[in-house]
């Protein structure tokens, strides 16, 4: 059943951001403040110390939260990840950095993954010139990502874009409402929020 509660409640439960919030509003700017502090009246009490599985399930859980996916997506991952030869770790987080909603994320154009998926879901994104309206759709290399001109006038849009703060990954070029995927992804900007051998482990139970 898809979570429809505060999203802030899921950051405070993991310990870290998320991405799930607008960087700079009012929402994001409380997590921050709360962050350390679990969610629910006795957040502020010690914890006991979890178990190996619970660290796997808790790892697995931050990566279906941060890229917005369910149980049924994140396994179809996974088991195509493990079938190839090499780090089942890294395919599976270049699997999830080349879905369309991501990467419209990371090229700067959506202030949080859910809005990227949301300008994907009503058609506001071209992949090389005909729209593409499934935020699942894995972008391959060379592979032209274009906003449309009025959609980026939407005010949070604009701030977005014109966020100068916004680092593109190397592996994206992006000039002006168009960008590239150059490259394969690599998995390092996951992992260093992620620890994806968790993950790894316990799907492979």
């Amino acid at each position: 059943m898809k979570y429809t509660g505060p999203k802030n409640r899921l950051a405070r439960r993991e310990g870290m951001d998320l991405g799930l919030k607008t960087p700079g509003s009012k929402s994001h700017t409380r997590l921050l403040k709360k962050l350390t502090v679990p969610p629910g009246q006795h957040g502020v009490q010690r914890r006991k110390k979890i178990s190996e599985h619970a660290s796997q399930l808790r790892e697995k859980q931050k990566l279906r939260t941060m890229f917005g996916i369910n149980e049924t997506q994140m396994k179809k991952y996974f088991k195509t990840a493990s079938q190839k030869k090499g780090n089942t770790a890294f395919y599976l987080a270049q699997f999830l950095e080349k879905r369309l909603d991501n990467a419209v994320y990371r090229l700067g154009y959506a202030p949080t993954r859910a809005a990227a998926r949301q300008l994907v879901n009503h058609g506001h994104v071209t992949i090389n010139n005909k729209r593409m309206n499934v935020p699942s759709y894995l972008v391959k290399v060379d592979d032209l990502i274009t906003l449309n001109e009025k959609t980026a006038k939407i005010p949070y849009i604009e701030q977005s874009v014109s966020n100068k703060d916004n680092t593109v990954p190397q592996w994206f070029d992006r000039k002006a409402l168009t960008g590239k995927l150059l490259s394969e992804p690599d998995f390092d900007l996951i992992n260093r929020q992620i620890r994806l051998r968790l993950v790894v482990e316990f799907y492979s139970r």
